[in-house]
């Protein structure tokens, strides 16, 4: 079992850039009176809403930082599951409370994906939500039952060009990051796969382990139990090169040059929550990444910690959303439905 939990760096910057975030006067409250709402918020507890299923790496990565969150800031961290429609029911619960602080997002990549390949969404994702701080980078990784016969990620195409459309491979949902990385892959390897989506990653990992589906496309928390348990085997990590913690697990980048896609974790506020409270939660998440209790679980897990701020979020979102986008341009499957 490949061990992803000592990256180079565990706790990585990133480069800042300018970011034009909703102050309190946008809902009605002038500059003392938000300095104010910081200094008392949070006087109940904080909902965080998680768009997956439990047990997955969302999951798992929220209810790892949901203690230190809550020493921080004098209030429970309430972490909410509520999934399905890739993300969209969680999101649109967060978009419609009000900018209060009370009511939270943590997303992934499908912050920017979902938008992407979807026409009629109920709400402007690019201007719904205010970036709050990123938590943490998420390899991925390509897997296969056990009985799959392929052991390499070369071998895993020859099959698939042998029998193209036959082979399955799941993912925590349509326009998911894995989803994208699957994506990517059948291009730059010119294959066909048939995807199918769950509503999360450890939804994935039991139907690959039971023979239903042939492979997945999820994080080392997600897929651990089943390759320790024998039921599933790791071909590849979603990246150009070899993660530092794994490094006899090939990358696809290694295989295919230009492949490149990594997942990531961050937090998210309703548009219009004031800006000191926004500033407030991000060095309460900055507390607990930066405690060493919680930073070795999440790399244990295969989570990468990150530092961030508002502007450093705000920045990866915009190159991260630049990838995206080229993905979605250049597959039939991904395009705007």
């Amino acid at each position: 079992m490949p061990n992803l939990a000592t990256p180079r760096r565990p706790l990585l910057g990133g480069a800042g850039a300018s970011l034009a975030v909703p102050f309190a006067t946008a809902v009605g409250l002038g500059p003392t009176a938000a300095n104010a709402q910081a200094a008392t918020w949070p006087e109940r507890p904080v909902r965080l809403i998680c768009p997956y299923s439990a047990g997955g790496v969302a999951d798992t990565v929220a209810r790892f930082l949901q203690p230190k969150i809550g020493e921080f800031l004098g209030q429970p961290l309430i972490v909410e599951n509520r999934t399905g429609a890739s993300g969209l029911i969680a999101a649109t619960l967060v978009a419609q409370s009000p900018p209060d602080g009370y009511t939270l997002l943590q997303e992934g990549a499908t912050l920017i994906t979902l938008p992407l390949t979807k026409r009629d969404m109920p709400f402007d994702y690019g201007t719904a939500f205010t970036p709050i701080a990123q938590a943490t980078i998420v390899p991925y990784l390509l897997n296969v039952r056990a009985d799959f016969p392929a052991r390499t990620l070369e071998e895993f195409v020859a099959q698939a060009k042998a029998r193209p459309g036959e082979i399955t491979y799941g993912t925590p949902g349509v326009a998911h990051i894995g989803h994208f990385m699957g994506e990517l892959l059948q291009i730059m390897a010119g294959i066909r796969l048939e995807h199918v989506p769950y509503r999360g990653g450890a939804d994935v990992a039991r139907d690959l382990a039971g023979g239903r589906i042939d492979a997945c496309i999820i994080s080392l928390n997600s897929i651990r139990p089943v390759v320790q348990s024998g039921k599933a085997r790791i071909l590849a990590c979603t990246t150009a090169e070899r993660h530092p913690g794994a490094p006899e697990v090939p990358s696809i980048g290694e295989s295919f040059p230009g492949y490149d896609l990594t997942s990531w974790i961050g937090m998210f506020a309703p548009a219009g929550t004031p800006r000191p409270v926004i500033e407030r939660f991000s060095a309460a998440l900055r507390f607990a990444l930066e405690d060493p209790g919680t930073r070795q679980r999440l790399m244990a897990n295969g989570e990468v910690p990150v530092r961030s701020s508002p502007e450093h979020f705000a920045a990866h979102l915009a190159r991260f959303r630049e990838v995206a986008a080229r993905v979605v341009a250049a597959s039939p499957a991904l395009q705007p439905s």
